[in-house]
């Protein structure tokens, strides 16, 4: 009676075992393509970096190397990420070619649309900075130290292609402290723009006299002070002045 009893119940078990198991890794591989989304979307992971090794990769998340293999797969999938043949697994284009190629082109093609890309700037690196003094760490501001340094040496020097990329990389390093994964994918996602749109800004601002570079300095110095000193508010006001202050000598200038 028990063998008639068991021998129905055995492959029902099995099958409910099987499956429960196989749901249990799948939810192990959604969290394993979670991890490493977070690494592309907070900008840990730029386009061209190269990912770790599998093994290294399951020993980090502290799972298996075929969860990392389904969800490095996954990824390939959506374009994110590709294999180079003998050279590993590297992070693609595609985040930063989703939002920054039109615009970039635009803004190339159609000088005007300086304008809204200052109005876009003026929210978003207002809030990056606000962020960046609540959360900046020591080795965050270690490393907006050294670009204030190099714009710094830019100012003195009369540099004004170091200028420009100081420039850059300081508000670059400002959306990196604000530890916001959205700021950082806006950022990472639309850095070329911002990048190209930064030089053209300056490139309007020749100044010979230097008194703008004066005051662009001087804009610099506060926003760091107050990201430094972990001045929110303080912070947030000075980046909205410093790109006030672009917008309306750009618009000065133009109307003159």
């Amino acid at each position: 009676m028990l063998k008639k009893l068991v021998g129905p119940i055995y492959p029902a078990f099995a099958l409910v075992w099987r499956m429960g198991r196989a749901r249990i890794e799948q939810s192990v591989v959604l969290d394993v393509q979670r991890a490493l989304e977070e690494r592309l979307v907070d900008g840990s992971w730029g386009a061209g970096t190269r990912l770790p090794a599998e093994r290294r990769l399951a020993e980090m998340l502290g799972v298996s190397r075929n969860s990392v293999r389904e969800a490095i797969l996954a990824l390939k999938t959506r374009g994110l990420l590709a294999s180079r043949r003998g050279s590993g697994v590297f992070v693609t284009q595609r985040l930063q070619t989703a939002v920054a190629s039109p615009w970039r082109q635009l803004v190339v093609d159609h000088p005007d649309m300086r304008w809204d890309t200052l109005e876009f700037r003026r929210e978003l690196e207002a809030a990056t900075a606000h962020y960046a003094a609540l959360r900046a760490t020591q080795e965050d501001l270690a490393a907006l130290a050294v670009v204030v340094e190099r714009l710094e040496r830019a100012y003195v020097a009369g540099d004004k292609a170091e200028e420009h990329r100081a420039d850059a990389d300081f508000h670059e390093a400002i959306a990196q402290a604000s530890h916001n994964s959205m700021f950082l994918y806006l950022h990472s996602s639309m850095v070329r723009m911002l990048r190209e749109h930064i030089s053209f800004n300056l490139e309007g601002l020749d100044d010979p006299s230097g008194k703008i570079t004066a005051k662009l300095r001087e804009q610099h110095l506060r926003i760091w002070d107050a990201i430094r000193l972990h001045q929110a508010d303080t912070a947030r006001k000075a980046m909205l002045r410093h790109v006030d202050f672009t917008r309306d000598e750009l618009a000065r200038r133009e109307s003159a």
